[in-house]
């Protein structure tokens, strides 16, 4: 979130304070107590206070728009240009694990995420799964990490 929200400042050209919380329902109760001017959320935790009016969506991080919000444009569709901001979740196991399980659990994740259960749970949290094989998964990160080394780099963010 934090990394998401210095591209959308960074994009945008406008100076704001990180706030280091200790995870979403934290930013969330200081952003509806009027406390903090925004955050950039992952969808899930946010879901029910959109739809219940509690929270604004103003746009998304993400490169294309939510299949829970169609309606809430992209910050780049929002007019702030290199802005997008991908969050992911992946299945990670050690270096050395064999191939062939490697490979097993690759088949099996798809078969889960062929699913028709586990689709509709995905939908309601606003997941849209981006199955990779473990070679593409692996060019994946090692992209996010160069990006986003030079992202920490240029937003001059410091370890404390």
């Amino acid at each position: 979130t934090h990394l998401n929200a210095e591209k959308f400042r960074i994009g945008a050209g406008i100076e704001a304070v990180h706030i280091p919380f200790k995870g979403s329902p934290e930013a969330i109760n200081e952003v509806m107590g009027g406390r903090v001017n925004y955050y950039f959320a992952p969808v899930a935790p946010v879901v029910q206070l959109i739809n219940e009016n509690k929270v604004a969506a103003l746009a998304v991080g993400s490169p294309k728009r939510s299949s829970l919000f169609p309606n809430v444009p992209t910050t780049v569709k929002a007019g702030i240009p290199g802005s997008e901001y991908n969050f992911w979740i992946g299945m990670l196991v050690p270096a050395k694990t064999p191939k062939p399980i490697v490979e097993r659990l690759y088949k099996e994740m798809q078969a889960a995420l062929a699913s028709p259960d586990v689709k509709e749970r995905l939908a309601k949290l606003g997941a849209d799964p981006m199955a990779m094989t473990s070679e593409q998964f692996d060019a994946y990160i090692k992209n996010e990490i160069t990006a986003n080394t030079a992202l920490v780099k240029k937003a001059n963010i410091k370890v404390q």
